[in-house]
């Protein structure tokens, strides 16, 4: 096998980055391929967590080589403090860390125009950025001309990149909101601090693309780590409460510059439940004390920013539609254990707007909004499953659930998350 993909098929925080931790022990080589510092993994291993946002999960193994690629949009400051992080938990990452010169970086503008736009919008019901920078950037990085990648903080005509684009900024900004206290953007102040980033990072930063194919030309075997879920893509998703990049399995190539041959296998990853952070709709969304109660039991705050997020039962019109989106060979189960405990449990298997029912995911958000969840009752299971370590110590109604979730999606669970650590994963096939 020469690639492994692993896919979140909801709306982000499926816990793919303990499954991406899992399968780096078998892979040389693990790439982050799209989206920024809005991202949040959380690896943990036996007393140790590992609380990740640019790094792949994969970093934590000293074997394997950690690729940022040039999908991913970047920002130094933070991935400076996560390896701080790292290196004071005893990893090291000395020549086995390449940060693409592609990827895009986020500026101080980036943050300023998110939060900006945030507070100015007047919308009810709003996006949910993270406040980091990240569309502003992706918005760049599609406009071209205000772009600054990577390896432009290499180059002789930084500073001049940095004076012309700030000039033009704060114009922008200034226009944006004329009577805010916010501090127009100093262009020296914001190289000098650039290039003191650029001069760390710099061993760590290279071409990735062509270095990549070459390592799979060689029979290296290499594992792509996605970021948020396939609910999320912006082309796919449920714009436009979405993220600003493919975050579905078709997002992998090009962000990782791999095509499609090189990847064998594609693990989708899904939430025993639904959950979601930010504005957008969410159909088997609970806001009662069920909803609370699944919250509180799977820690369900985001790692990145901390908000609480909404929970609900299973959808799986909504995970039918992903798994085919991500091109799923199988699936990983996770966070079954929160589960535990309840009487009976739910599952969407269609939605009825009026007197149609659909079976599919719709297209628009406003029709998403507008849909009532036709619901299948499953029996819950009252025995506590975090220290099973095989399919048949699981609760026959446990296996039943995660069955039914099997059939609906037509592909095979072979994994199930028990728990946060390593060992709470079993392998059903």
């Amino acid at each position: 096998m020469s690639g492994l993909s692993v896919i979140g098929l909801q709306w982000g925080d499926e816990a793919k980055g303990k499954l991406v931790d899992l399968f780096a022990a078998d892979h040389d080589i693990v790439v982050r391929y799209q989206g920024g510092a809005n991202a949040g993994h959380t690896v943990v291993v036996g007393d140790k967590v590992y609380k990740l946002h640019h790094l792949p999960s994969g970093i934590v193994h000293s074997h394997a080589t950690a690729i940022v690629g040039p999908g991913v949009v970047t920002n130094p400051q933070t991935i400076l403090g996560e390896l701080e992080s790292l290196a004071s938990q005893g990893v090291s990452y000395e020549g086995r860390l390449w940060l693409s010169d592609r990827s895009h970086v986020v500026m101080p503008w980036h943050v300023v125009e998110d939060q900006l736009v945030d507070r100015l919008s007047g919308k009810e019901d709003q996006i949910g950025t993270t406040m980091r920078g990240i569309g502003p950037c992706y918005r760049d990085k599609v406009g071209r001309s205000h772009a600054i990648r990577l390896g432009d903080l290499l180059r002789g005509n930084f500073p001049q990149r940095v004076a012309e684009i700030v000039k033009l900024k704060n114009q922008i900004l200034r226009a944006m909101d004329p009577e805010s206290s916010w501090q127009p953007l100093d262009a020296a102040e914001i190289t000098q601090r650039y290039l003191g980033y650029a001069e760390t990072l710099r061993p760590m930063i290279r071409e990735t693309t062509q270095w990549l194919l070459d390592a799979l030309e060689a029979g290296q075997r290499v594992l792509f780590e996605g970021a948020q879920g396939a609910l999320l893509d912006i082309d796919h998703g449920t714009f436009p409460f979405v993220t600003s990049s493919n975050s579905s399995g078709v997002g992998v190539c090009g962000g990782s510059g791999v095509p499609p041959r090189w990847i064998d296998k594609v693990v989708g990853v899904v939430k025993a439940y639904s959950t979601r952070v930010g504005g957008g709709p969410m159909a088997t969304e609970l806001d009662n004390e069920i909803g609370q109660r699944i919250r509180e039991r799977g820690r369900e705050y985001g790692t990145t920013t901390g908000r609480p997020r909404r929970c609900g039962y299973l959808d799986l019109v909504a995970l039918r539609y992903t798994a085919r989106l991500s091109g799923v060979s199988s699936l990983a189960v996770m966070m079954l254990d929160v589960l535990s405990g309840f009487e009976e449990l739910k599952v969407a298997t269609a939605y009825r707007i009026g007197d149609t029912v659909l079976d599919t995911f719709p297209s628009h958000a406003d029709d998403l909004k507008q849909v009532t969840p036709v619901y299948e009752t499953l029996p819950g299971w009252p025995e506590e499953i975090t220290a099973a370590r095989t399919w048949d110590d699981l609760p026959v109604n446990a296996q039943a659930y995660v069955r039914r979730i099997a059939d609906a999606v037509g592909k095979p669970v072979e994994w199930v998350s028990v728990g946060p650590d390593r060992q709470q994963t079993i392998h059903c096939s």
